[in-house]
């Protein structure tokens, strides 16, 4: 062992062991940030939500990963509920909510945000803020008086600022230094019913653990029916299981990684300088596979068989579209043409004239042109790039 490799494995070692030191004495900060994730167990997580939400629902009750747009899409089902926590949601999936609405489902959105159009069709305008440090959400119902849950830390102070006269206000925000402002409503909508909660924090770790706040909760949810309630729970909150992470949640493991990754990166450099033995120069092999392409094209050119060479491209291609795009080829009917539309995202017009020109190069008896099968060849190119 030279001298020089003893003076970087000792900087090393101090290295790890100062690193070690910090990571041993630093205080833990508690994230405050407001998340709603389901598997975050920090006061404004939805942990402590998502453990007891099969008892709030009696177990009659599903989490959904995937957008409403693309669930309702492949899914008919009877009346329900719907549940929708402070998502981001597209434009495509709330009109599949306000479709199921319409047809006798009962939609519960508790998020502080929800696009103006489709507040404008529940009923209510864009909420307004308030900058209390305190507040407290009750319910207007006489049998609900006695449940409320106080918000002492960061409310959003939101309220709605507009009120349609068809729209029943069921909760409120109630501020010491301001006029009270409904924060919970229900609005008609077809069949169905819509109830809007713009204070999501209620249902978060931090004040679902405080003594007496979920019944505020119990409250809230007992407004939807005695059905099957779908929860839409964003796919990108689903935890992740991979090595690494679990690596990195240990401690112990955690240190261990980064001496590995220490170790690493000094055998890289102390072996970047190794000698390197002169490489003899090896031509490479021709390409014979371009040459015999090249005499094959020549062949049929000179042959000037225009016919066959459109049914091997038209041969090609569709053996192409059953691999690539996994799609039917045994009948080129219109259903074909409207998938090859979907998934290559080409126009009717080039999907139609394509598949006309394949069908005359698998007739044996159609004339056909070079003309014809110069432009069968720019058709099916620009389909599947």
């Amino acid at each position: 062992m030279n001298k020089t490799f003893k003076i970087y494995a000792v900087i090393f070692i101090i290295i790890m062991v100062i690193l070690a030191l910090l990571e041993v004495s630093k205080k833990e900060v508690t994230d405050w940030r407001k998340n709603f994730d389901v598997n975050e167990k920090s006061p404004f997580g939805l942990f402590v939500f998502n453990k007891e939400i099969k008892d709030l629902f009696k177990n009659n009750f599903t989490k959904i990963d995937v957008t409403p747009y693309d669930y309702y899409s492949e899914k008919n089902k009877k009346p329900h509920n719907i549940l929708v926590v402070e998502s981001e949601v597209d434009q495509e999936s709330w009109n599949k909510i306000l479709d199921e609405v319409s047809k006798g489902s009962d939609a519960m959105i508790i998020a502080t945000r929800i696009p103006k159009n489709i507040s404008d069709s529940i009923g209510f305008y864009n909420s307004k803020i308030s900058f209390e440090e305190q507040n407290v959400l009750k319910l207007t119902d006489k049998k609900y008086q006695n449940d409320f849950i106080e918000l002492d830390k960061f409310p959003s102070g939101r309220g709605f600022s507009y009120i349609k006269p068809n729209v029943q206000v069921l909760g409120k925000t109630v501020e010491k230094n301001n006029e009270d402002q409904a924060n919970f409503i229900k609005a008609t909508f077809g069949k169905g019913n819509i109830y809007v909660h713009c204070e999501p924090l209620f249902l978060t770790n931090y004040y679902l653990l405080k003594s007496g706040n979920v019944k505020y909760a119990q409250s809230i949810f007992s407004y939807l029916g005695d059905k099957e309630t779908i929860w839409f729970v964003e796919s990108n909150t689903k935890e992740s299981s991979s090595l690494l992470r679990f690596i990195l949640a240990n401690p112990a493991l955690k240190y261990a990684w980064w001496v590995f990754l220490g170790g690493i990166v000094l055998f890289i450099f102390f072996n970047v300088k190794r000698k390197q033995r002169i490489v003899p120069i090896i031509e490479p092999l021709k390409n014979t596979s371009a040459d015999f392409v090249k005499s094959i094209g020549n062949l049929y050119l000179q042959e000037g068989d225009f016919h066959d060479m459109m049914a091997k491209k038209a041969q090609y291609f569709l053996n192409k579209v059953r691999l690539d795009l996994l799609i039917d080829t045994q009948n080129l009917d219109e259903e074909f043409s409207k998938k090859l539309q979907l998934k290559t995202g080409k126009s009717a017009e080039l999907v139609n004239e394509a598949i006309s020109l394949i069908k005359k190069a698998q007739d044996p008896y159609a004339g056909v042109m070079k003309e014809d099968l110069g432009r069968m060849n720019k058709l099916l190119d620009g389909i599947l790039k």
